[in-house]
């Protein structure tokens, strides 16, 4: 019996570690010259990026790791999903193309936006894939079947920023699908090595440390400080930065949080970059077992507060089931919040355009 036991394992270890080897989806290793490289960053200690708070994100005990596994897995979420898939409003790859007025948004559903500003096509965290996970057969579906548009429909694509290396926010299939549109990348540090693994080329990629900033035709991007944590496989967590991001034009000023849990981090940059114009605020996959890589939806209309947000849109929801609350639950306390601060909230449809002039339409109860 115990022969058999070891037999399992071993044989377990080495699906897995063929798996990861071989599967290109769970993208590149940082290796020592990259490693000596990112040692001049604030963020880098001991070979691995840190959260200002440096006991965040927690060291799960394996006791722990069991107890959250079990959870997700087996535990019932009344309303976990829509009881049926979500509808999209279709935009038209001739619309996208032809679009030279004020400044717009499309939202694909958790935090993939298509950013339309200056004559320009910016992609923020495009997972446009089915599943957040190494493979279609290792997580559940989105929500929504359809796209608002295909990939192969989207026209030229300027730039794509990205905020981690999570498989909800970096998506290889997508960027595959994506690579011959797209001229730049922006990503913070280390997060190069995935596109770089799927064919991106190294020219085309700027990696960025927090605070940074750069231009890119007339366009200002800042790398900003977000409380998360990194990896894509057991054995290279922390070994790229997580980030928000500022985006600014000449008229308008955009704030993305990617992936945060609460901290006094949006305030410096609500001080430093602030106010802004339209800020995409994390909302949703929260729990009490993780408060601090996630926040929840009170605090994620605090956070717009604390960064000068003039309209706030909920974000990182009405995609995947990756928390333990029901799929309305983070849009309706965040509506509840936001009212009590009063501060203007946008809930668009995904698909639905957003125009920064119209703000803070759209905002219908499509729930």
């Amino acid at each position: 019996m115990l022969l058999s036991i070891v037999i399992l394992i071993a044989s377990l270890v080495l699906i897995y570690l063929a798996f990861v080897n071989f599967y290109p989806s769970f993208g590149g290793d940082v290796d020592k010259e990259r490693k000596a490289l990112y040692e001049a960053s604030l963020q880098f200690s001991d070979g691995k990026f840190m959260n200002a708070k440096k006991e965040v994100p927690e060291a799960m005990s394996f006791s722990k790791m069991l107890s959250v596994s079990r959870k997700f897995f087996f535990e019932k979420v009344e309303n976990g999903r829509p009881a049926e898939d979500l509808a999209v409003q279709k935009i038209d790859s001739t619309d996208i193309a032809s679009y030279h007025k004020g400044s717009r948004l499309i939202w694909f559903g958790h935090s993939a936006f298509l950013l339309q500003v200056d004559r320009k096509n910016i992609l923020i965290d495009p997972m446009l894939g089915k599943v957040p996970a190494p493979h279609e057969w290792m997580g559940a579906k989105r929500f929504n079947v359809e796209s608002p548009i295909e990939i192969e429909k989207l026209p030229k694509i300027d730039a794509v920023v990205i905020s981690h290396d999570h498989y909800d926010h970096l998506d290889y299939e997508s960027i595959k699908r994506l690579k011959n549109k797209v001229e730049a990348y922006y990503v913070p540090l280390g997060v190069g090595v995935h596109l770089e693994a799927w064919g991106v080329s190294p020219n085309k990629i700027r990696e960025m440390d927090w605070w940074e900033e750069t231009t890119f035709k007339d366009l200002q991007l800042i790398c900003t400080p977000a409380q998360h944590f990194s990896g894509r496989k057991f054995t290279n967590g922390q070994s790229t930065l997580w980030s928000s991001w500022v985006i600014k034009s000449d008229s308008t000023a955009f704030f993305f949080s990617g992936d945060s849990g609460y901290g006094p981090h949006f305030k410096q940059i609500g001080e430093q970059y602030g106010p802004f114009d339209f800020a995409m605020l994390e909302c949703g996959q929260y729990n009490k077992m993780w408060p601090d890589i996630h926040m929840f939806p009170e605090e994620t209309a605090q956070a717009g507060v604390d960064v000068q947000a003039k309209t706030l849109m909920p974000i990182h929801w009405g995609a995947f089931k990756l928390a333990l609350h029901s799929w309305t639950d983070p849009i309706e306390r965040v509506s509840k919040k936001a009212a009590e601060l009063e501060i203007p909230l946008v809930t668009p449809k995904i698909g639905e355009a957003i125009i920064i002039d119209e703000l803070p339409k759209p905002n219908s109860v499509w729930w």
